[in-house]
């Protein structure tokens, strides 16, 4: 085996910046919920039921915490696999993004329909 053999070969460039851009992309959407979440608490008028509002907005909120907090995994994971050369792992980001986005929706309509 010859000394080439045994070191790995580097990235490509374009896999790591791509991963890097994906990340960023995650970190947009989480910035995106927590101004959501901030816009909703203090510029939508109160619903009816007492709380609502602040149910939507800390649904932003947290959803965002964990949107950022899975960007991060998420990218270490992929740059992790993209060195050892395996396979790119599965991501659960997207049906948290999408499941929580439901439940925001879902709230959000409730209290549009009940004020």
């Amino acid at each position: 085996m010859s000394s080439t053999e045994d070191e790995a070969a580097p990235i490509d460039y374009r896999f790591t910046l791509a991963n890097e851009r994906t990340f960023l992309a995650w970190m947009r959407t989480a910035l995106g919920l927590l101004a959501g979440g901030v816009a909703v608490h203090e510029l939508v008028r109160p619903f009816r039921q007492h709380g609502l509002r602040s149910a939507v907005a800390m649904s932003c909120i947290v959803l965002a915490a964990i949107i950022a907090v899975g960007a991060y995994g998420r990218w270490r994971h992929v740059q992790a696999a993209m060195e050892s050369g395996g396979r790119l792992p599965r991501t659960v980001m997207v049906p948290i993004l999408a499941f929580g986005i439901a439940v925001i929706a879902v709230l959000a309509s409730f209290g549009l329909l009940i004020s």
